[in-house]
């Protein structure tokens, strides 16, 4: 099961996804894979373990947009977030709106 959605950041759309098989939901612009989240699930549970932004896309928004709706959809199933990731965790830092979903 994959889930996907577009985020708006400025004037440029990102479109992200879940990729459940390969644990890791993906960014991409124009139809191109700009970045990635990869995770670890287990039970109610969700471990960030590392994002990666393409240099070409960086500072346009791609990182906070594949973020904001691994977030939200981490909440729309009811998981709790744990953000070995450091841009996980300073995203979240900065958001405080995210920080009831680590436990």
């Amino acid at each position: 099961m994959s889930s996907q959605g577009a985020q708006e950041s400025g004037s440029t759309t990102v479109d992200v996804s879940n990729d459940e098989a390969q644990q890791r939901y993906t960014a991409t612009l124009d139809g191109e894979s700009v970045g990635i989240a990869a995770y670890e699930r287990s039970g109610d549970t969700i471990v960030f373990t590392h994002t990666v932004v393409q240099p070409e896309a960086e500072g346009r928004g791609v990182g906070s947009s594949l973020i904001g709706y691994a977030l939200d959809d981490a909440r729309a199933q009811q998981l709790a977030v744990v953000p070995q990731c450091a841009f996980v965790a300073a995203y979240i830092e900065r958001h405080p709106e995210y920080q009831d979903l680590t436990r």
